[in-house]
């Protein structure tokens, strides 16, 4: 028998994909509107040109710091929304159902900063495959 405790909190993981690779940050705590424009001004900064994010509809997409922020950049980020209840087209959600179930599967962390780092490590091997990364687009159904 396998016993297991621990308490820390939680880390929470936000991610964007391109055709090619995919972009994240992983934070203590969930992730709110404060966290996503964060992670929108490293994406722009990564990436150089004017970004399209199609995502869900997550109340801090929505929020008016993120909306703010986004209008902000005049024109350098796009919005656009997947519908409602539709995670079957939201290819980042095959990053975390590969993760959950291949990379890091029975994975059992010490505490926070363990799984921060393992996690991390298992989402930068991922990233580096880029057949992966197709995959999750075609699984996705929007390729």
């Amino acid at each position: 028998m396998l016993q297991y405790s621990f308490s820390w909190k939680q880390l929470s993981a936000i991610a964007g994909v391109s055709y090619w690779r995919f972009y994240l940050r992983l934070f203590p705590g969930s992730i709110k509107s404060p966290q996503i424009v964060e992670f929108l001004k490293a994406l722009s900064a990564t990436i150089g040109r004017k970004v399209l994010i199609i995502w869900d509809r997550l109340q801090a997409h929505r929020s008016i710091l993120v909306r703010e922020y986004v209008e902000q950049q005049r024109g350098k980020i796009a919005l656009e929304y997947l519908p409602a209840y539709a995670p079957e087209l939201n290819p980042v959600e095959c990053i975390w159902g590969y993760l959950k179930s291949h990379a890091m599967p029975n994975f059992c962390a010490r505490d926070l900063i363990h799984l921060k780092r393992h996690a991390s490590s298992r989402l930068r091997s991922m990233q580096r495959r880029t057949t992966l990364v197709t995959a999750f687009w075609k699984q996705a159904e929007l390729f």
